[in-house]
């Protein structure tokens, strides 16, 4: 008697995307998701749908996870179709974002793992509902550089005297010697003075940068529902070096684009300052909150 070969589900895992109030599977039939054979599909959880696809259980096993972290080009290529089919979804209402590689055994599992979760589902659905997530960065300008380095102009030795007497000679010769080539105390004095100005300087810079932040924060704050401050991300390796002095994400009514714009805009001229905006994009910023 032959032994029965393996299931569907023995061979795949449930990979879920995104989770929201309702989406048609016509939605979502044109989305590749994470490739394979298997289409991108709603799953119901009662009053809420899950996004999913079936996906090799083999290729999502820790093992094979762990290697693909080490794989720079596949990991992007995991995080570009997820957030694929997450902003198709939230082009058709408020979504809630999983994390990247989200995986249950089954749908089954899959079913009673996201439905432990939603009261959290419901509450971040009703926060985000009709907003959108925008990005402002904060740069303060390039520190100042160094003046270059100079040699100190040694100190001129005096003119001997016309007819010098043999000791004198020998004290004039020594004294020259001594003072030939090297600085004097005054020349050591004033590299410190300007090394203390440039660093001066640079604080100050600084000090400007941080106060010019928070008003770009203040500001923007006065058109958003909620905000949050992301790390800041060290200075560029590329020229020009600037400093990131704000990094934040806010939470934007999806028809105050003028109003984010208009603010953005003021913010460059009044605080002279070099500012990114990016967006808008799928709140992921703000779906770990309720």
């Amino acid at each position: 008697m032959t032994a029965p070969g393996p299931t569907l589900q023995e061979h795949t895992a449930t990979y879920v995307f995104a989770v929201c109030a309702h989406i048609d599977h016509h939605a979502l039939a044109t989305l590749p998701g994470l490739g394979g054979n298997s289409p991108v599909r709603p799953l119901s959880l009662g009053a809420l749908t899950a996004v999913v696809q079936h996906v090799e259980a083999a290729r999502f096993s820790e093992d094979a996870w762990r290697e693909r972290l080490s794989d720079q080009g596949e990991l992007e290529r995991c995080a570009r179709a997820h957030h694929h089919v997450v902003s198709a979804v939230a082009a058709r209402g408020a979504t809630v974002p999983l994390p990247l590689a989200t995986l249950y055994r089954s749908d089954e599992r899959a079913r009673q793992g996201l439905r432990q979760d939603a009261e959290r589902f419901h509450s971040v659905l009703r926060r985000i509902e009709g907003r959108v997530e925008w990005g402002v960065k904060v740069y303060a300008a390039p520190p100042p550089r160094p003046a270059a380095a100079q040699t100190p102009t040694p100190t001129p030795s005096p003119s001997p005297s016309p007819l010098p007497s043999s000791s004198s000679s020998s004290s004039s010769s020594s004294s020259a010697g001594a003072g030939r080539g090297r600085p004097s105390s005054g020349d050591g004095r004033a590299y410190l003075d300007r090394k203390r100005g440039i660093q001066k300087r640079r604080e100050q810079q600084h000090d400007e940068a941080l106060r010019a932040a928070e008003t770009v924060d203040t500001a923007m704050r006065t058109v958003a529902a909620a905000s949050r401050h992301l790390r800041t991300h060290a200075q560029e390796p590329l020229e020009p070096r600037r400093t990131q002095v704000l990094n934040a994400a806010y939470l934007v009514d999806e028809k105050r684009y003028d109003d984010v714009a208009r603010t953005v805009r003021a913010l460059r001229r009044s605080t002279g300052m070099d500012i990114e905006m990016s967006g808008p994009w799928v709140p992921y910023s703000f779906v770990g909150e309720v």
